[in-house]
């Protein structure tokens, strides 16, 4: 398994599809970083040489993309701004629901969560339905 950049990535996939391990590169930005770095994107990850390991690195600092901790940090500091702010979107993610305008009365389970069932308490004093 060759580590870039303190992220551990699969060896036996192609490089292309290792790349988007890293939290912020996906398959068009390896692309275009494969690309830059001069290094065959069919070649398996645990195929590479330490130079074009060292290639790859070089190009992803040097392209000044904001990856792993940086980005989560960035990420995090705007939901943080947004719900400081008291906007509508800041609202929406304090609370735990959709942000971007979907329906909510049926949907929405992925952010909602399960669905709490409310029970109806019967009193101890009354009686049954059954005689």
């Amino acid at each position: 398994m060759p580590r870039l950049l303190g992220v551990d990535i699969p060896g036996e996939k192609r490089i292309e599809a290792s790349l988007s391990y890293i939290y912020g590169i996906g398959p068009a930005t390896a692309r275009r970083i494969l690309e830059q770095a001069s290094v065959d994107p069919n070649i398996r990850a645990n195929k590479l040489s330490p130079q074009q390991v060292t290639e790859i690195i070089n190009t992803i600092q040097a392209s000044k993309l904001p990856i792993e901790g940086d980005l989560r940090r960035e990420i995090q500091a705007n939901l943080k701004r947004l719900q400081g702010i008291n906007c509508y979107r800041g609202i929406r993610h304090r609370r735990g629901l959709p942000v971007r305008g979907q329906r909510t009365s049926t949907n929405a389970r992925t952010r909602k969560g399960p669905r709490k069932t409310v029970g109806v308490q019967r009193a101890k004093d009354t009686k049954s339905a059954k005689p």
